[in-house]
Order: C-alpha cells, then structure tokens, then sequence
C-alpha cells in the first residue's frame, strides 16, 4: 500500500511543479499490455492464491518481472525509464537469488511492525538469504507498514525523472520573455 501512496505522491508534485499530467498522453509506449498483466499476475499470486504451492508461485512471480522488464526495454528511449529499470532489475536479481521472493531483513520488518502471515508474500525474510543489501532492508514504520529495497528507491527517483521531464511544458513555453526597456533618451 506504501507503494502506491508512493506514486500517488508521485504524480501530485507534477502540477505541483507546474507540469500537467495531460502531457502523460502523448507518450507513446511500447508492449503497453505487458505491465498491467504482470500487476495482475502478482496479484492472483498474493491476493487469489497464495496457499498454493510456494515455489511454483515464486517462479510465476519471477515471470512477472520479466513481462516488467520486457515492458521497460520496450520503452526505454522514454526519459526516465532506463533508471527505473536499473531499480527493477535490482529487485528482480534479488528475487532470482532467493527462489521467487525479495528478500526482507527481519530487523526491517520488525521496526516497520509488520508481521506477516502465511502464504506467499512477495517480499519476506529466508533462511538463508542472497543479495540481501540489495532486497528490503529499509523499514517504513506507521500506520501502512512496509520495508523497501534499494531497487524501489532507484524506481521512485525514476518515476519522478519520468514525469517532470515528460510531463513539464516545452521549453518554448517555459522561456521567459525578454525584459523590453525603452531606447535611452539623447543627451541634451
């Protein structure tokens, strides 16, 4: 839920800034389908059934990274796309190493509050875990807990580049006038 305040957030300094999100329109992006399916896949697999067999649903949660990855190599001429892939690429490393699920430090968890329950959980402590300085390590304590990783750090900051630089007017538009002074006046 921290993610999505996150990028409400997001968009909200866009006029804030003097940018209008219409400008958002005018993107033309590639394998657009790719990323609301991968949503969605991870929804099923949290939400729908997270009872079901723990690796197999780890291994889907991987594919759904990869239809991310696939979305952002399609669109990576967009400004600010290429620095949210180097955060998703991030993520999606850690969740490879670790068998389908990012890794989470359980001190992080702990000051965030969160205690998770039982079935799959994107995000969790392991036993043993790989890239663990690069999985969710920074605690967000409060009434929506949550522990983020670098990686979704690296996203926000490229959200933020993606939509000042894309939805800000042209430069035209944003150059202000030239001062007009008076010719001066002959010495009498």
């Amino acid at each position: 839920m921290i993610l999505i305040i996150l990028a409400i957030a997001c968009l909200v300094t866009v006029p804030l800034t003097g940018g209008s999100l219409g400008r958002l329109a005018a993107l033309k992006l590639r394998w657009l389908w790719a990323a609301p399916l991968a949503l969605l896949i991870q929804v099923i697999i949290m939400e729908i059934i997270p009872s079901s067999n723990q690796t197999v649903l780890g291994w889907i949660h991987v594919a759904s990274y990869a239809l991310i990855v696939a979305f952002l190599w399609a669109n990576r001429r967009i400004v600010g796309v290429p620095v949210i892939a180097i955060g998703t690429v991030s993520n999606m490393l850690v969740i490879v190493a670790n068998g389908g699920v990012m890794a989470a430090s359980r001190t992080a968890q702990r000051i965030a509050g969160l205690s998770l329950g039982s079935g799959f959980h994107n995000s969790n402590a392991v036993a043993h875990p790989h890239l663990l300085w690069l999985g969710d390590v920074i605690p967000v304590p409060g009434p929506l807990p949550n522990v983020l990783s670098v990686g979704d750090c690296i996203i926000f900051v490229g959200t933020l580049l993606l939509l000042h630089r894309n939805c800000r007017p042209p430069a035209t538009d944003r150059t202000p006038r030239a001062a007009v002074h008076p010719a001066p006046l002959p010495d009498a």
